[in-house]
């Protein structure tokens, strides 16, 4: 096999076609191959700065990526195109920042490196992707495994889509309503605390107390930003930490956790429908696609069912045992395991499981909507019955 050439980082300056300069971070074998990189965007090289491996380190590619790489392989060695030529093609159709690596594959395939150890070694591509790809080198059918994974990365966007809209739209809404509470808090009620005082109006208890409250953060509101900004820090620091917390709870809440499962359920499926589309037995595409579940219950009993497996137990059996899953869908592949078809099963439940995700995350943001609107007027009207109750008595006594 090929030894692979090494891989440097670079920060680099640039013309653009218009006369204006560029900065940017780029990977690349030396710099003549970053200058050719760039003149392909047409943009001309001024200046570098080699950097570290741990500052110039790529991010992996996004689902959008995979998708239009997939898609374009798939068509392009399906007609019979050689693989050199369609990476060559597929480098015209991504984004800028990803074509310098699809060109990095295109070199290694060509001086003779396979295509799933080229997607190793200029990274970016996750353990599943890249064992898939090693799958279908073995079998021949390159054109069909990206196929497989261009829509496994279709239904995984369609379903990261609705995850962030059952994150942001909670969150929105919650935003707003801290902001006007704050603003409430700082401006409105001190002002109106201050002038109930002029008028001697005598103040129930929870409105002294709110106004109290309003008049300590107006004083130490320069505190109370520095205070936000540092949680903020601390939050970015501890991101991890916060999204295995967050997780953990959606795995825990009603209904989200029906949305959590079957969401790992789909990626978990559509893993095995690739995998088994490429020939790989059974048990080692379980060890590929067990590393895609997030899931640690359904993760522990996939692995259990694999474990077995490979000492000799029945599949049809072990698949009963993997209580995560729904009865339905477990009827379904021990039907497809004694008829011989797992490969369709697989790819029916990856959609079922995605349309499954779709109708979870609806009825869940149909619940979500009247839930926080009650919470919206018991922040925001908490604050209103604070400044009423003494206008309602200030009003009493003019009456009088």
């Amino acid at each position: 096999m090929t030894q692979a050439p090494a891989i440097s980082s670079f920060a680099y300056m640039a013309v653009r076609p218009g006369g204006g300069k560029k900065f940017g971070m780029r990977q690349a074998r030396n710099v003549p191959a970053l200058a050719d990189a760039l003149r392909m965007e047409n943009h001309l090289l001024l200046k570098y700065w080699r950097l570290p491996a741990w500052a110039g380190k790529e991010a992996g590619l996004g689902l959008k990526d995979q998708a239009t790489l997939n898609d374009q392989l798939g068509q392009l060695l399906s007609r019979g195109v050689p693989l050199v030529e369609a990476l060559e093609v597929v480098a015209g159709s991504v984004r800028g920042q990803v074509r310098p690596r699809i060109m990095r594959m295109r070199e290694l395939v060509a001086a003779g490196s396979s295509f799933a150890e080229a997607c190793r070694t200029v990274g970016g591509f996750d353990n599943v992707t890249i064992a898939v790809y090693r799958g279908a080198e073995k079998t021949g059918d390159l054109a069909g495994a990206a196929g497989q994974l261009a829509l496994t990365a279709r239904r995984r966007m369609k379903v990261a889509g609705k995850a962030a809209t059952l994150m942001i739209y909670p969150a929105i809404v919650l935003t707003i309503s801290a902001g006007v509470s704050i603003l409430m808090l700082t401006v409105i009620v001190p002002m109106i605390g201050e002038g109930l005082a002029r008028a001697d109006i005598e103040l129930p208890l929870y409105s002294k107390i709110v106004m109290m409250l309003g008049a300590w953060m107006r004083t130490n509101i320069m505190w109370l930003a520095l205070g936000l900004a540092a949680a903020i820090a601390l939050l970015l620091v501890a991101k991890t930490a916060v999204a295995e917390a967050i997780q953990s709870f959606m795995r825990r809440a009603p209904l989200l956790r029906d949305v959590v499962l079957a969401q790992e359920s789909a990626r978990f499926f559509s893993v095995m429908a690739a995998m088994t589309r490429t020939g790989v037995p059974i048990a080692d595409a379980l060890g590929v696609a067990n590393q895609a579940v997030g899931h640690p219950v359904l993760r522990k009993q996939l692995e259990r069912l694999r474990t077995r497996l490979v000492e000799g137990g029945l599949l049809r059996i072990l698949i009963d045992e993997v209580a995560q899953l729904p009865m339905a869908t477990r009827k379904l592949l021990i039907a497809a395991e004694r008829s011989g078809d797992m490969e369709s099963v697989f790819a029916t439940l990856a959609g079922d499981m995605a349309d499954e995700v779709e109708r979870r995350s609806n009825r869940l943001l149909a619940v979500l909507e009247p839930l926080l609107i009650v919470v919206m007027f018991l922040i925001i009207g908490s604050l209103l019955v604070s400044i009423l109750l003494p206008l309602l008595t200030l009003t009493s006594k003019v009456a009088v």
